[in-house]
């Protein structure tokens, strides 16, 4: 970020050693507790936050003199160089009053559930106020915000977080009630739980506490598959397409295993017969990445752990011929089940 130009710097130029350069002088000063507001919320400062006359006056004159800049409409940086990004939330945030907070993608992405929108800046206020953003106040060239109303924002909103944004289980269910698929829901929740951000109870417990939720069946559903350890899209269509049509034995999902001084994790892994599902959803394999999975492989190989690996292409469009192959390992190691067939053109009971 640009080095500022700080509001309570050197007079004007053009003013003298006289009672009314000092005076102008004196006017272009904010007081200590607007300075540290400032500072507090990233160089940027909102107009209903002033209280004192005498800030409201040195404002004027800081943004007359070009030593200040409007953001959105009574939102202003306390210089004349770029803000930062967090100092952009904090615009956005305070153009939509004191109640705001951010939330959807933008807390996701503050929460490290998402990446970086700049395009735009979500915005979640109570259900009662109305706020609306014109379109000449983005002429500056700083991103859209996207108005969001909740009545139950008071609840949602993290007590201690800064900059003010809605907690990290109310961010996922936020995101789920506007995915455009199941695939999508799945996806927000895989990415938040995996992170570590936030955990399947958590999330649920704040479904419970939303009358109304769209997607609600299909999300108890993928929490209980997170819950188990399903943690991308590849797995999930593993378990969808693969395992429970097929009636195979529900492997560990995830499981820890040794490997020397280091810690290796199975994606499936069929305790009792000794045999390893992992899945590779990578496009690109390096053969750096491909020579380490070899190794380990190797590793587990010598302790008498199978490992079988397959790709997207293979668990979406074969899904028939991987359980078979999965069964015919099982069946060599003890499994007594009976392979299901998923649809009368299924050809994996029949092999």
């Amino acid at each position: 970020m640009p080095r500022r130009r700080s509001s309570t710097g050197s007079q004007p130029s053009g003013a003298g050693a006289t009672g009314t350069g000092h005076a102008a002088v004196m006017a272009t000063r904010v007081s200590t507790a607007c300075q540290e507001l400032i500072e507090y919320q990233r160089g940027v400062l909102a107009r209903w936050q002033v209280a004192d006359r005498a800030d409201v006056v040195a404002i004027d004159m800081l943004l007359r003199a070009d030593r200040w800049r409007a953001l959105y409409r009574g939102v202003y940086l306390a210089c004349t160089g770029l803000p930062s990004w967090e100092g952009v939330l904090w615009a956005a945030l305070r153009r939509c009053g004191p109640d705001a907070a951010l939330s959807h993608a933008t807390a996701a992405e503050l929460d490290g559930i998402a990446g970086r929108h700049q395009d735009s800046v979500h915005v979640t206020v109570p259900a009662e106020q109305r706020v609306s953003v014109a379109r000449r106040e983005l002429d500056r060239g700083l991103p859209r915000i996207i108005v969001h109303r909740s009545a139950r924002l008071p609840f949602a909103i993290h007590p201690a977080r800064t900059p003010p944004r809605t907690r990290a289980e109310e961010t996922v269910l936020d995101l789920a009630e506007i995915a455009r698929s199941v695939d999508a829901l799945f996806s927000w929740l895989s990415t938040a739980c995996s992170r570590g951000v936030v955990t399947p109870e958590q999330i649920r417990a704040a479904a419970r506490r939303r009358k109304r939720m769209r997607w609600r069946p299909d999300l108890l559903i993928a929490l209980d598959d997170i819950a188990e350890g399903v943690l991308s899209m590849l797995e999930r269509n593993y378990v969808r397409s693969v395992e429970r049509p097929h009636a195979l034995p529900q492997p560990n999902r995830q499981v820890r295993m040794r490997r020397n001084q280091r810690s290796a994790y199975l994606d499936n892994f069929y305790d009792g017969y000794g045999l390893a599902v992992e899945l590779d959803g990578r496009a690109a394999h390096p053969v750096e990445e491909r020579w380490q999975d070899i190794h380990r492989d190797n590793h587990f190989a010598s302790a008498g752990i199978i490992t079988l690996r397959y790709s997207w292409a293979d668990v979406t469009t074969r899904p028939c011929r991987v359980a078979a192959e999965i069964a015919a390992i099982l069946r060599q190691r003890g499994w007594t089940g009976t392979l299901r067939s998923c649809g009368p053109s299924c050809p994996a009971a029949s092999q």
